[in-house]
């Protein structure tokens, strides 16, 4: 293989360890904690243990760490009531409701419930209209994690042609605005693109995330391109034994690293760079909230 490989667990953190440096500086100068609430409801077990590494990392990181778990069969009108509380709460500083809810709650009504300013996930509809006109927002973790790598890898993208496989609200979407707000040309591609793997062919930068194993081959890959890993896909894994599974991108891990300039591995790559960012916007909320000055090089 002839690829880098972006560490995406040590690049995590470096983050990490900037996030805790900026909190000891907020409580040095300011006499202010960072506050994070994270509200889980039912009992999904990766939700559980999402929760559960987030508080861990938010109390690493010197900041104050706020669960509300509610019951599966909570209804809407006692969530919005937890929403409404924690958005009063000057000691909370970003809100986050981990999905997917239970069905018969309105996702879309939950999260734009949840004040702009406190919406550290970036998904509150404000929030994507600010980021859609380039204007100071609350940025998606994911993609934010994505872009921070990229810049550390390339310096500047300005002028690089990028292409963004996948149309999320959650990736795919706020990446393509991201990589713009960089001056790159980009292209968003999806399930319906007509001759996908031309179009991926001409990036010099490539963004997977359309949850498919190892959809995207090596020989898709423009020589020397940059591939952003953000699938996680568990697949069976016969040789390791009866029942036993492993995880992989949504790009053909071995086939694209000897062709791709840099690429990140599945697990290690994308995945922790979203908690980290997760904890970046956090301090970016709450030096907003108090009038105090942001870090540099914690959000676009």
């Amino acid at each position: 293989m002839s690829a880098q490989v972006i560490d995406g667990k040590a690049f995590a953190a470096e983050v990490r360890g900037q996030v805790a440096e900026h909190v000891a500086r907020l409580k040095a100068d300011h006499s202010i904690t960072p506050g994070l609430a994270v509200v889980l409801v039912g009992e999904d077990p990766a939700s559980q243990v999402y929760v559960r590494s987030k508080g861990k990392q938010t109390i690493e990181a010197g900041m104050n760490s706020y669960e509300h778990k509610l019951d599966a069969d909570t209804s809407e009108a006692d969530l919005l009531a937890v929403v409404d509380k924690l958005n009063k709460d000057p000691a909370v500083h970003g809100i986050l409701v981990q999905l997917p809810l239970p069905k018969h709650l309105n996702e879309d009504l939950i999260i734009n419930s949840i004040d702009p300013a406190k919406d550290v996930d970036g998904f509150h509809i404000s929030n994507v209209g600010l980021l859609g006109t380039g204007q100071k927002s609350m940025v998606p973790c994911t993609p934010l994690g994505c872009l921070m790598m990229l810049r550390d890898h390339h310096g500047s993208l300005s002028g690089m042609d990028a292409v963004v496989i996948g149309r999320s609200n959650i990736v795919g979407k706020p990446m393509a605005q991201l990589l713009l707000g960089d001056s790159c040309t980009v292209t968003i591609a999806h399930s319906r693109t007509k001759d996908l793997a031309d179009v991926v062919r001409r990036a010099d930068i490539v963004v997977a995330a359309v949850g498919r194993p190892e959809m995207v081959p090596g020989d898709w890959i423009k020589p020397g391109a940059t591939v952003i890993d953000v699938g996680i896909n568990r697949i069976d894994a016969p040789e390791k034994g009866e029942g036993k599974s492993r995880l992989v991108g949504d790009c053909h891990y071995d086939s694209c690293a000897e062709v791709a300039g840099a690429i990140t591995p599945v697990p290690g790559g994308v995945g922790p760079m979203t908690i980290a960012c997760l904890l970046a916007n956090t301090v970016t909320a709450c030096c907003r909230a108090n009038g105090v000055d942001e870090p540099e090089g914690l959000t676009a």
